[in-house]
């Protein structure tokens, strides 16, 4: 299969694309950093040219993570929700909006929310409601996908890298090697309009 991971240059879009490639399939690189292909998911245009750059696709993946800051609510601005909204909500359902007629028929799309959608926290507000309203995203869109086109999404834990880096080590994770194979399982399997959480 030839698959576009979106987010290839973070933790788990890395983790992602391995574990792609070792089963075999081709994997096109995309992020908003040093990657074969360059997208800003903020914008629609760059989007659509990223689509047009990565020619013929059986899969997406999107494992692309730029949010709002972790703030209390009070603290949170416009322009807070404003970027999460634009980066991580939108961009993702603007993935499956343009991607419909480059990726072929069967093919699939898995997204990323994260588990700050149904286990809050203090200075999460942004960035549950962007990871709820994909759920949301996902099972409405799943009924009217064409061709037999399926869309996921994939509700990661936290990282055991990322709770290492933050010095969080108290809070139970994954490592991304491990989170990894739900996405494989994701574009490799059957499921349609599903949350899955690794």
């Amino acid at each position: 299969m030839r698959v576009l991971v979106v987010g290839a240059t973070g933790e788990i879009g890395r983790a992602v694309a391995a574990a792609l490639a070792a089963r075999g399939d081709q994997v096109v690189a995309a992020s908003f950093g040093r990657a074969e292909l360059r997208v800003d998911l903020s914008d629609p245009q760059s989007i659509r040219a990223l689509y047009r750059a990565a020619g013929d696709l059986d899969a997406v993946v999107s494992a692309a993570g730029n949010t709002a800051p972790r703030r209390p609510l009070a603290e949170l601005d416009d322009e807070d929700f404003d970027y999460t909204i634009r980066h991580k909500l939108m961009g993702q359902v603007n993935l499956v909006r343009f991607g419909i007629d480059h990726v072929a028929d069967g093919g699939s799309f898995t997204l990323t929310s994260g588990t700050l959608g149904r286990k809050p926290m203090v200075g999460s507000a942004a960035l549950s409601l962007v990871n709820l309203g994909l759920e949301g995203f996902v099972r409405a869109a799943a009924l009217e996908l064409p061709r037999g086109l399926r869309v996921n999404l994939v509700s990661p834990p936290w990282l055991d890298e990322t709770l290492a880096a933050l010095g969080m080590s108290g809070i139970p994770g994954l490592p991304a090697a491990k989170v990894a194979e739900t996405y494989v399982e994701a574009v490799h399997g059957a499921a349609h309009g599903d949350v899955l959480e690794p």
